[in-house]
């Protein structure tokens, strides 16, 4: 009989690259033919109206709620479960791996009974427990007198424990219900999973086959009786008073071994810090930050030993260049080697040979609001790729893998210095685009950082860039800021007809983030000294902040939606980046409150912050409200913990040079704050900020000097 191939790690990626299809929207350049590396993947819902061919919009507003369910993360597997334990099929429920549902329904009976959920609660980024109790002897009265516990591990494996506390010997027959479609994510997201499959009993236990994929169960120990045509495994169990007994599933495609997650296998990729202080938030925040971001780990098919962070789950478990480059830049505190990963990986599907494009990163667009066409993420990534390098050579990046990776970022700058032209401006790549605020501020800073880049390295052409940024500075000042009664604002965009586009919303803090935030030395910004008061002022105050987090439109501007993933949600990266372009420029006030929030509403979701929960306003006694299609955990938010907390601290380190300069918060917002187990040059860090705001390294690399 011929025996299917069990399935490779390449086709896991490969699966996990291309992400749901119904999501995707162009990329912004073809892939160069000979790139193995992963292709950009989705981006979120809401762009996926901009796709040409794309299905109808009610795929994307009928999304299976994220909010309700709990997630269980090891890159490629998942296991996605409601409160109730009890997996039935419905919505995203069930055992993933690289995007196929492998197992859907998995329900239990005890005595004939289903249990009583009690708790279920995340125990780490990657498994969950649950928790229900029943009454098995007619005499006890109200009282439960066995105990059912599910522990759920993302790598396909379930132990399902019985404890009796009766005073006599019970014998409980254990029943599960098990069964699945083998659909696609992309086919459960769009409400067109199919129907279930009929299962053979295999070994142990059942087993499902398709042409297209294959999945089995096996339990231990094995089962008294199984029955295919219901689905059911069957045991009886004689509990003694105070006995237990377990049963071990283990969900697998057909032939293979548990998935290989790349967070377990490379546990010093990502330095194990934690954090103590004085605001009880703190040590969770970190905590479950670093878990979620070992759980998204992907390696890149074609070179194992290259890793990059997938976007979030359940929808984004694939390759976002623009996301991918952000998120490892702000987890530089926990070592370079993801970062490393990352720009080697995007190296790879660089665009080379003739044409405007070449050197630029390709990516999807982004859906930008009801206000923009969509932004384009390639554009992004091409400006992220210098700074990362950049960033992560002062963090301590090996010399030799900065030399290696210097040509990627010479052609990136390449790439905006021809783009631009004879223009002041960078414009959107597609014809008739608008001219964005932010996309100015992210190659402002990619222009000096790289400038810094070559002139290290005798390369040529800082100059250059160095000239164009002042140009692109003064003309920025006259043409992107409108003034009102209020003292004035920035302007959002530009239209091609030079028309101010002046919706406010959060992504004016990119105008704040000058490339200080992993730097050795300042840069100048785009706006002087009264202008950037002025927007820490708009930043800081009611209309932007919500109490939770900086809202990603003003409540004031037309078209505010509390739940408007562009349109006036909280984003937690947006936030982030605020808290720390405040912070540097000495808006502690406004930056404490914004911490302050996003802290608060992490506690409300776990410590695990999603991508981005509505900006309702903060009452007392209220609670943040959840986003239903919101990522959960997802890379931007997990690293946004890292940079809050290392904002505090105030690390800037020059590794080249042999320093390390501490510019703490002076406020001290959160009072004592310790850091341990950072990576700096390579090796541990530790510091410590008073509640005086006074910074004390406790740990640092042999050489390194405390700059000025």
């Amino acid at each position: 009989m011929h025996q299917p191939t069990p399935p490779s790690l390449a086709d896991d990626n490969r699966r996990l690259r291309d992400g749901p299809p119904w999501l995707a929207v162009p990329d912004d350049g073809p892939a160069p033919p000979r790139a193995r590396a992963p292709r950009p993947a989705s981006v979120p819902v809401a762009a996926a109206r901009t796709a040409p061919g794309a299905p109808s919009l009610k795929y994307a507003t009928g999304l299976p709620p994220a909010h309700t369910v709990l997630i269980c993360v090891a890159l490629p597997g998942l296991a996605i479960s409601t409160e109730r334990g009890q997996l039935t099929g419905h919505g995203l429920e069930g055992f993933y791996r690289a995007g196929r549902r492998l197992l859907a329904r998995c329900q239990i009976r005890v005595a004939g009974r289903e249990p009583l959920a009690v708790q279920a609660r995340m125990t780490g980024a990657d498994c969950a427990r649950f928790v229900g109790t029943l009454r098995a002897s007619p005499t006890v009265g109200p009282d439960p007198d066995v105990v059912v516990e599910r522990t759920r591990h993302a790598d396909g494996t379930e132990r399902i424990t019985l404890h009796s506390s009766a005073l006599h010997p019970l014998r409980l027959p254990l029943e599960v219900a098990l069964a699945t479609d083998l659909a696609e994510l992309s086919a459960i997201a769009s409400g067109t999973p199919g129907p279930e499959l009929p299962a053979s009993v295999h070994g142990s236990g059942l087993r499902w086959a398709t042409p297209h994929g294959n999945a089995s169960v096996t339990a231990d120990p094995p089962p008294a009786d199984a029955l295919a045509s219901a689905g059911l495994l069957r045991w009886e169990f004689e509990l003694l008073p105070g006995g237990t007994a377990s049963v071990e599933l283990r969900v697998r495609p057909d032939g293979a071994g548990p998935p290989r997650a790349v967070g377990h296998a490379a546990t010093s990729l990502l330095a194990p810090a934690q954090a103590t202080g004085d605001h009880p938030g703190v040590t969770g925040l970190l905590r479950t930050s670093v878990d979620d971001l070992q759980a998204l780990l992907l390696r890149d098919p074609g070179h194992p030993s290259d890793t990059y962070l997938a976007a979030g789950a359940p929808w984004r478990c694939g390759l976002a260049p623009a996301e991918a480059l952000a998120a490892a830049r702000m987890a530089l505190p926990l070592g370079t080697r993801l970062a490393a990963g990352t720009l080697r990986t995007l190296a790879r599907i660089q665009l080379r040979g003739p044409g405007p494009r070449t050197g630029m990163i390709p990516g999807p667009r982004r859906d930008a609001g009801a206000h923009l066409p969509p932004g384009c993420t390639g554009t992004e990534a091409t400006l992220l790729f210098p700074v990362l390098l950049a960033e992560a050579r002062r963090w301590g990046l090996p010399e030799q893998e900065t030399r290696e990776l210097l040509p990627a970022a010479e052609r990136c700058l390449t790439w905006l210095r021809t783009t631009v032209g004879d223009r002041t401006y960078l414009c959107d790549p597609q014809p008739g685009g608008p001219v964005r605020s932010e996309t100015q501020a992210h190659a402002h800073r990619a222009a000096l950082l790289g400038a810094d880049l070559l002139d290290d390295y005798e390369r040529p052409g800082a100059t250059g860039l160095r000239q164009w940024a002042a140009e692109l500075a003064k003309a920025f000042r006259a043409d992107f800021w409108t003034e009102d009664r209020g003292g004035g604002r920035p302007v959002a965009a530009l239209t091609p007809e030079g028309r101010p586009l002046t919706q406010f919303g959060s992504t004016a803090v990119h105008l704040l983030d000058t490339g200080l935030l992993g730097a050795g030395r300042p840069a100048p910004g785009l706006l002087d000294k009264v202008r950037t008061g002025q927007l820490a002022r708009l930043l800081g105050g009611p209309a932007m902040d919500s109490g939770w987090g900086l809202r990603g439109l003003g409540a004031k501007e037309a078209g505010h939606s509390p739940f408007g993933h562009r349109s006036g949600a909280v984003r937690v990266q947006e936030t982030a980046l605020a808290v720390a372009g405040l912070s540097v420029a000495g808006y502690e006030k406004e930056a404490g409150g914004l911490l302050r929030g996003l802290l608060a509403a992490a506690e409300h979701f776990g410590h695990r912050l999603p991508e981005m929960f509505a900006g309702e306003q903060r009452s007392d006694g209220s609670a943040p409200l959840p986003h239903p299609a919101a990522c959960r955990p997802a890379a931007t938010a997990a690293a946004s913990g890292v940079l809050l907390l290392t904002t505090l601290a105030g690390i800037r380190p020059d590794t080249p040079a042999g320093t390390v300069t501490l510019r703490p918060v002076a406020s001290a917002p959160l009072g004592e704050l310790g850091l341990t187990g950072l990576r700096v040059a390579g090796a541990p860090f530790s510091v410590r900020v008073s509640r005086l705001g006074l910074a004390m390294v406790e740990e640092a690399a042999d050489g390194l000097q405390l700059g000025v």
